[in-house]
Formats: structure tokens, sequence, C-alpha cells
């Protein structure tokens, strides 16, 4: 086994690559070599191959679906080539341990890795696990629950509840850059709307046949998603953007407000900056509807409201984004009751325990 060379797999959606872009740079820090392996087209490609010295790997990956579709008898075969294809990297680069963050590019390098004798750790960041951690997770070493109530769908001997890892920069944004960013001043707070890596049709449509009615209350920043710009809404105190990366972190620190999807890192990272949160979770039509357990567990807690996409309109967004201003104090205070930063030590102390 090379010394101190570590994988890291996961994709699909921008989720799947966040906790790996917050641990990349901590074992970069340390001197290890690192490799990822991920799809040939994913999101997950874009953001690691920006990356300096990180070894990109792309492989062949089915996509595990719930409903009935002709690809469904492609991927099994896909699926076998993409292990195949891992086992191969995997024996070739020699890494020490392995962690993944799951998507369905996972399942083959997970499998791959018990193949190779490497140890491998996922991490779950869902309220119940998804499909693609179902299947790798018998052929793991060791799986990390983002939720404390995920433990009750995890293998007893293998599960530890760690938390939400959150990457180091996103505290170290500027609000006044954030501002200059977009072109806005400090008159009225700023409200950050997220679709999710993929973009949200429905919130984006929503949100701009709204703005008549929320531009005199917010100045408003909208990640619309690849492709989903409309240059046409374009007016002062609305600001889009495609996606965004180096930039996020500033955003972040002059958004009084946010409107988001449910997914679980997003809303972590939310939590940890103690940003009042409107979520809009994928609705079981479009998921499994794992968001909007995520999104029920943070009302819970105080930390968010929550407006379900089928009761989505210009009136209820309007409504529901009001309410959220008027109600932030509170859950601003709720908020101040969390901690992130232990998460991402034990983290590491587990990945370092584990390895080869």
């Amino acid at each position: 086994m090379g010394a101190n060379r570590i994988m890291f797999t996961g994709g699909g959606t921008a989720g799947h690559v966040i906790v790996n872009l917050a641990l990349i740079p901590i074992f970069q820090k340390e001197g290890w070599e690192i490799d990822y392996i991920g799809s040939k087209g994913g999101i997950e490609r874009k953001l690691i191959e920006k990356l300096d010295g990180v070894t990109y790997y792309p492989i062949s990956t089915g996509k595990l679906r719930r409903y009935m579709s002709k690809e469904n008898f492609k991927d099994p075969f896909k699926v076998m080539k993409g292990t195949m294809q891992a086992w191969r990297i995997i024996g070739k680069r020699k890494p020490s341990v392995i962690f993944s963050k799951g998507g369905f590019v996972s399942v083959p390098v997970i499998m791959a890795a018990k193949m190779r004798g490497v140890p491998s750790i996922i991490h779950e960041s869902d309220f119940t696990p998804g499909l693609a951690n179902k299947l790798a997770i018998p052929f793991a070493e060791k799986v990390l629950a983002t939720f404390p109530e995920t433990m009750n769908y995890l293998p007893e001997e293998k599960a530890e509840y760690v938390g939400a890892v959150i990457r180091d920069e996103l505290f170290e944004g500027d609000k006044e850059e954030g501002l200059n960013h977009c072109g806005f001043d400090q008159k009225k707070p700023v409200l950050l709307i997220m679709g999710g890596s993929g973009g949200s049709e429905k919130i984006n449509q929503t949100v701009r046949s709204s703005l008549d009615k929320l531009l005199p209350e917010f100045q408003i920043v909208h990640i619309c998603g690849y492709d989903k710009m409309d240059e046409s809404y374009n007016q002062e105190g609305y600001r889009q953007f495609e996606y965004v990366n180096e930039e996020l972190k500033d955003l972040f620190a002059a958004a009084d407000f946010i409107l988001s999807r449910a997914g679980s890192n997003a809303i972590f990272e939310f939590l940890a900056l103690r940003k009042p949160m409107l979520l809009v979770p994928l609705s079981r039509q479009a998921s499994r509807g794992d968001q909007i357990i995520n999104a029920q567990s943070f009302k819970e807690q105080g930390y968010a409201r929550i407006l379900e996409e089928e009761e989505m309109s210009e009136e209820s967004l309007v409504s529901e984004l009001f309410k959220l201003k008027e109600k932030s104090p509170v859950i601003t205070d709720n908020m101040k009751k969390y901690h992130s930063d232990k998460s991402r030590d034990r983290v590491i102390e587990i990945i370092k325990t584990t390895m080869n």
C-alpha cells in the first residue's frame, strides 16, 4: 500500500462533492497524495478538476432508478464496467483508504475497494440512507451519519454519528465583497436563492414572477443553475448567476436570508453560518422524499420554515418569505446552540484510524 494516499469518490449533485471539498485541503496540507474517482459528465468533474494536486479518474456509472425505464436494463452492465475500471484504478494508485460521499458513481468504487482489500468509509448526509449508499454499505468498513436519527437505519457495528462537515472557507466570507459582487448596497436585506446544483425550474419561475412584490423588501441574489438564467428579468436589486464557487463564501456573508432546496449539506452550511432559511424540499414525485424529512427535522429544531413545492405559488412564496424575515431573530437564536467544528475533526480521525 502507498503511504498516505487517499482516494475520494462521490458525485451526481454538488451535495455529493461538498464534504470531499471540505476534507481535501486538510489532507493536502498534511502532504497526502490525493486521487478522485467520479463520473464522466457529472458536476463533480467540473468541481474537482479545478483543484491542484488532485488526479481525477472518470468511470462508467449507471443511475439506479426507482421507476421503469429501458435504461434500467443497461445500468447493471454500466455498474459492472465501472467496478472493473475502479478495480484497475485502485490497483494502480494503491490508496490506504477510500472516502465516499455517495451518489451512484460511488457504488462501483466501494465494491472494487472491497475486492482490493482497501478499507472504505461512507459519509451519509441524509436522514435516511439513499439507494446508492444502501447498496454500498455492506462493502464499507464504516458509515458515518450526519443526523443522529440516521443511526436507526444503519448497521450498528459499523455506524457512527459524526454530524455535518462544513467547508472552512465558508466562514471566511467578506460581506462587503459579496455586496459589491452583486452591485448591492447596505440599505436593504439580502435574500440568497439557491435551487440546488441542477437548478429548480419551479423555484426559478415563481421567484421571477414575484419580483415586483419581493424587491421592495429584499435585494435578491439568485443562483439559478446551469443554462437557467433569464436576462429579461435583470433589474436593480436582482442579480442572477448560473453557479457560484469561489465567491460563494462572500455571498453567504452578504446574505441575511436564504431560500433553498433542502439537501442536507447545504442546510447544515446555512445552519453553521446562522442564516435563517425557507426550505422548498424536492417533492416526492421528483425524489425519494429525503429532502422533505431533512426539512422537517430542521423545522422542528426551529432552524427553518418550510414551503412544500406543491403549495408554492407567487402568493405563498411571498407570504412565507415575509414571515421568515419577521421570525428571523428567533431562528437565529435557536441556531446559536449548534457547533460544527467537532464533526470534521472526528471524520479525519476516523479516516486515519481506518486506513491500511
